[in-house]
C-alpha cells in the first residue's frame, strides 16, 4: 500500500463509525479492513467481532479480518486479498475471511 492507498483507493487509519474505531476503512469500497491480535481469539474477544461486523455490515459495509500475525508474514497476500474484494460482492469478503 503506497500513501494509504491500494489500487488507486484510499484508506483511512483508526476511522470512527458509530461506536467503534476501524483499523482501516475504505470509503470508495465501503471497505473496513480489521486487524486482529491476542485479544480476538478468546470467547468475549470472539463475541465482541460478531457483534462489531454484525453492526457494520448492517451500515452496508464489507468487513475483512486478517490475524496480525499474517498481515506481517505475509503481507503481499494480505494485499491481493483486499484487492480482490475491490468491486465484488459480498460472497467474496466471505471467502477472504474464511481462507
Amino acid at each position: 500500500m503506497q500513501r494509504s492507498q491500494l489500487a488507486g483507493s484510499k484508506f483511512r487509519r483508526q476511522h470512527g463509525i458509530g461506536s467503534y474505531i476501524v483499523d482501516f476503512y475504505c470509503p470508495a469500497e465501503r471497505l473496513v479492513v480489521e486487524l486482529d491480535g491476542a485479544g480476538h481469539f478468546s470467547v468475549s474477544g470472539e463475541a465482541n467481532d460478531v457483534e462489531r461486523t454484525a453492526y457494520l455490515n448492517g451500515l452496508g459495509l464489507r468487513v475483512l479480518r486478517f490475524e496480525n500475525r499474517l498481515v506481517l508474514e505475509q503481507l503481499d497476500g494480505v494485499l491481493t486479498a483486499i484487492a480482490v474484494v475491490f468491486n465484488s460482492g459480498p460472497d467474496a469478503v466471505a471467502l477472504v475471511n474464511h481462507s
